[in-house]
C-alpha cells in the first residue's frame, strides 16, 4: 500500500484572507487587479511543490469595495495566463453552474487542460448571492435545492462532453488523409429537465480526460453533488471532530455510488496568520484586527448568518435561534455558528476569532506551531491536505513556503519534488476512461484510401 501523501494549495485571495491584508506595509493595494500577483505567488507554490493554485470567483460586488478588495478578476482568463508562465503548479478555477451552460463551462476548462499541459481543475459552485443573481437577469437568487439539482445535471452533460472523444479519436494521418476519426467522436444526446445538449465536444480530450473536478458546499445537498462527481473538496471545519465527522460521511456517500479509493479528497480551508514566534504571531493578528472597520465585521456576520445586524449585540453571546438561511451559503453558516458555539463567545470575541474573515479556520503562531496543527489533522484523517489562506499575499504565503513546508517535508510529510506533471498525478488521482471507449467497438472498414 502506498504511502499517504498530505496535499496543499494556495488560494490566491486577492491581497489576501484578512480584509485589512492590503493595508499592510509593503503591499501593493492594486495587486488584486494585475496578473503579476497571481504570478508571483504561483511561482512561489511551484517551487514550493505545492499542488495547486486555487481562484475563488464572484460575479458581483458582494463585499464593501469601500473597506477592502473583491474578487473581481474572471478565474480562467488569469489561469490562462499563470499557465504560460510556469511549468507543474496545478491550476484550480471556479466557475458557477448557476450563471453558466454546460457546454461552454466544458470547453473552457478542456481548453484550458490543453494549454497547460493538463494542470487544470474545476471548482463547482451553484452561487446563492441576490447580487450575483441580478447580474444575469434574475430577481433573486435560485432556489437552494433547485440550484444543486441544476448542478447535478450541469455536471454530468460537461463530463460526457470531454468524454465524447475517445483518446485516440485524433488521427492526424497524413499520408493517408484522415485527420480525425469520427466513429470514436459521439454526440451525448443529453435532454434532462434544465438542459437540452446533444454534443459531440468540439475539442479533443484533454490530457487529464477530465479537468479533475472539486466541489466546495457543506450543505446536505452540496455533499450530494460531492460524492456523485467531486474528486476532491474544499471543505470549512471548525474542530478536528467536526472535520473526521464531516470527512466519514462524505465517503460513505460516495461509496453508496461505488466510488472507493479515497475519494473525494477532503481538502480543508487553513487560514495562517505566521510569526517567528508566538507573541510575534499575535501582534500581527491585532495589526490586522486593528485596520478593519467594525461596521465591516459586523455586516459580514450579520450576512453570513442571514440576520439583521441589529441582532449583534457586541458583548452579549450571538441570539439562541438562527435558523438556517434557505437560500444562503449554508457551509459558511454552518461553520460561524459551530466556532460561536463551540467556544461560548461573545460578538465580539466572534468576529475577532474570525479576523473579519467569515468561516475557515485560522491558525496563530510559529511555523512549527502551524506544521504541528496539520500534522495532527492529516494523521487523524481529518483531512487529506489543506486549501491554505494565508492572511497576507505575497508575503505571508512567502513566510509559510520558506519555513512551514520546510518542516512537512523533514517530518516525511510533504514532497520534495514533483512526481508526475499533470494535477492528477499531484492528487494521486486516476485518469479516467471516456465512458464510449469502455463500450463495444467496431473499428470502420478500411479503404485503398484510408488504410495506413
Amino acid at each position: 500500500m502506498s504511502r499517504r501523501e498530505l496535499h496543499l494549495n494556495v488560494n490566491i485571495l486577492h491581497a489576501g484572507f484578512s480584509p485589512a491584508a492590503w493595508r499592510m506595509d509593503g503591499v501593493n493595494p492594486y495587486a488584486a487587479f494585475t496578473v503579476d500577483h497571481y504570478v508571483r505567488v504561483a511561482k512561489t507554490a511551484e517551487h514550493a511543490r505545492l499542488d495547486a493554485v486555487f481562484l475563488a470567483d464572484q460575479a458581483a460586488i458582494s463585499d464593501r469595495i469601500d473597506y477592502r478588495p473583491i474578487t473581481s478578476l474572471e478565474p480562467t482568463v488569469v489561469l490562462a495566463t499563470v499557465a504560460a508562465a510556469t511549468e507543474r503548479i496545478g491550476l484550480i478555477a471556479t466557475a458557477s453552474t448557476s450563471f453558466n451552460e454546460p457546454y461552454n463551462i466544458a470547453r473552457r476548462f478542456a481548453t484550458l487542460d490543453h494549454v497547460s499541459n493538463g494542470r487544470i481543475g474545476w471548482n463547482i459552485v451553484t452561487t446563492a448571492d441576490p447580487a450575483s443573481a441580478r447580474n444575469f437577469g434574475l430577481t433573486g437568487a435560485i432556489e437552494h435545492g433547485r440550484r444543486y439539482e441544476r448542478a447535478i445535471e450541469f455536471t454530468e452533460i460537461v463530463k460526457a462532453l470531454w468524454d465524447s472523444w475517445e483518446d485516440d479519436a485524433f488521427i492526424g494521418d497524413v499520408a493517408g488523409g484522415r485527420f480525425v476519426d469520427v466513429a470514436r467522436v459521439h454526440a451525448i444526446e443529453h435532454k434532462g429537465k434544465h438542459f437540452s445538449v446533444h454534443g459531440p465536444h468540439n475539442i479533443p480530450r484533454s490530457p487529464q480526460g477530465h479537468p479533475v473536478i472539486i466541489q466546495a458546499g457543506g450543505s446536505d445537498d452540496g455533499r450530494e453533488l460531492a460524492a456523485l462527481h467531486a474528486e476532491a473538496v474544499f471543505s470549512a471545519s471548525q474542530s478536528l471532530d467536526e472535520a473526521l465527522a464531516y470527512a466519514r460521511e462524505l465517503k460513505t456517500r460516495a461509496a453508496a455510488y461505488g466510488r472507493v479509493g479515497g475519494v473525494p479528497l477532503n481538502l480543508a480551508g487553513l487560514a495562517t496568520i505566521i510569526g517567528s514566534t508566538e507573541a510575534e504571531a499575535k501582534r500581527r493578528q491585532e495589526e490586522l484586527w486593528d485596520r478593519i472597520p467594525l461596521d465591516y465585521s459586523l455586516a459580514r456576520l450579520s450576512g453570513v448568518l442571514g440576520i439583521d445586524r441589529e441582532r449583534l449585540k457586541l458583548d452579549e453571546k450571538l441570539p439562541d435561534e438562527i435558523p438556517l438561511p434557505p437560500n444562503g451559503g449554508h457551509t459558511f453558516f454552518k461553520a460561524t455558528l459551530a466556532l460561536a458555539r463551540n467556544n461560548d463567545y461573545t460578538v465580539r470575541q466572534l468576529i475577532r476569532a474570525l479576523n473579519g474573515s467569515t468561516g475557515h479556520r485560522t491558525i496563530v503562531g510559529t511555523p512549527e506551531q502551524i506544521a504541528d496543527d496539520i500534522e495532527r489533522w492529516f494523521t487523524a484523517g481529518a483531512a487529506d491536505g489543506f486549501n491554505l489562506m494565508p492572511d497576507v499575499l505575497p508575503t505571508g504565503f512567502e513566510v509559510f513556503a520558506d519555513a512551514v513546508v520546510p518542516i512537512l517535508r523533514r517530518r516525511g510529510l510533504f514532497r520534495s519534488e514533483y512526481q508526475g506533471t499533470t494535477l492528477r498525478e499531484h492528487l494521486g488521482l486516476a485518469r479516467p476512461e471516456s465512458r464510449y471507449a469502455a463500450k463495444a467497438y467496431k473499428a470502420p472498414q478500411q479503404t485503398a484510401q484510408t488504410a495506413h
